[in-house]
């Protein structure tokens, strides 16, 4: 049962369009980015929705490692392919900004995939494979970033969380939207973990000495020191599969990094050798298919919704009361917001009013007496 109060989705995109805006963000690109965060809170992906506004993007604005302005260079192109320079700026307008030329890329020619090098934290990455679904097509993404995940038989954070997302058209009321990090957790889920006051489960990260810890607050900063890990899925060692996890980290890794030319690992780190804060210069990337030009859009989401249908229906384990398919919790979740909006608790709610109060700006939320 949420106890948390309600702030409609209008005021909160509006709000933060405002917050962006007065942080140098022009006022289209400050739409873009308001978008992203929210629709993590539509589809109830709170680590990466308003829990991160401020300490992601706007402290990191004010420290200098993310540029509010996005100055978008082409570096190569064909008629199927795109690689850009973000140069530092908005991760999340320059991944509108590819998808948007891949998907009409794709519209031509069937398939298209980009690249962009030298940018910063593109948000939730469903929401870029979302937009080839909405024209009827595949989204594939995936982005690298600052290390935190040990590879197989190590200790020491070498890659980051590493993405691999793929959206596809059904013929339900949601698309197959699988949209996760390749280690267990991420640090999002952290950051939520530690603003809520609990425990990170143990097995999930893994010190020099090859234990666990579970202080939320105590693994960022540890964390943040290179004193702990993240463990890629499958958990420690092989025995659980944990070098499939590693592997597929490493496929984000050299993806993103090698298609853009740009750095990859411990050159992601965000900080210069003495500790001092630093550009991060990630690197994503992005395929698009058009299923008109294999057997057509209509076949592709009747046998993807028949997939997904006959695995729910399938014998359920003892005490289960249903069986999900990806994306459909994320639906529910909507269906459940839509009216109400997104919620915010205690921590969320001091950060609005500080920074509305800091910008003199003509807000009042609902959780206000």
């Amino acid at each position: 049962m949420e106890t948390r109060p309600y702030v409609p989705w209008d005021l909160m995109n509006a709000f933060m369009i405002d917050v962006f805006r007065r942080y140098g963000v022009p006022e289209e690109d400050a739409a873009i980015c308001a978008d992203v965060l929210l629709e993590s809170d539509r589809r109830g992906i709170e680590s990466h929705g308003c829990n991160r506004f401020k300490p992601i993007y706007l402290d990191r604005i004010e420290d200098g490692t993310l540029l509010p302005v996005t100055k978008l260079d082409i570096l190569k192109e064909t008629p199927t392919t795109l690689v850009m320079d973000a140069n530092n700026g908005m991760g999340m307008v320059a991944s509108y900004r590819m998808m948007e030329r891949l998907i009409e890329k794709a519209r031509q020619y069937g398939m298209a995939g980009g690249a962009v090098c030298n940018s910063t934290h593109y948000g939730i990455a469903g929401y870029w494979t979302g937009m080839a679904e909405k024209a009827g097509m595949i989204g594939i993404t995936g982005t690298n970033a600052r290390p935190s995940v040990a590879p197989t038989f190590g200790v020491e954070p070498m890659m980051g969380t590493n993405p691999l997302t793929f959206t596809m058209p059904t013929d339900e009321p949601f698309p197959f939207n699988f949209d996760c990090a390749t280690s267990i957790v991420q640090n999002g889920k952290i950051e939520y973990y530690a603003r809520s006051g609990k425990p990170t489960p143990a097995g999930l990260v893994v010190t020099p000495d090859g234990g666990t810890m579970t202080d939320s607050a105590a693994i960022l900063r540890e964390m943040r020191a290179g004193n702990c890990a993240l463990l890629p899925l499958g958990g420690l060692g092989e025995d659980t599969g944990g070098y499939k996890g590693y592997g597929f980290t490493t496929i984000v890794e050299i993806l993103s990094a090698a298609l853009a030319g740009g750095p990859y690992m411990k050159a992601l780190s965000g900080k210069n050798p003495d500790g001092s804060k630093k550009l991060f210069r990630l690197g994503h990337f992005f395929f698009v298919i058009n299923p008109a030009f294999f057997m057509g859009l209509d076949t592709f989401r009747a046998t993807a919704g028949g997939i997904l249908r006959d695995l729910r229906a399938a014998q359920k384990a003892p005490g289960a009361a249903r069986i999900y398919t990806a994306g459909e919790k994320e639906y529910l979740a909507w269906q459940e917001r839509r009216d109400k909006g997104v919620p915010v608790g205690e921590s969320i709610q001091k950060e609005l009013c500080a920074l509305r109060d800091r910008f003199a700006l003509p807000y009042r939320f609902p959780f206000e007496s």
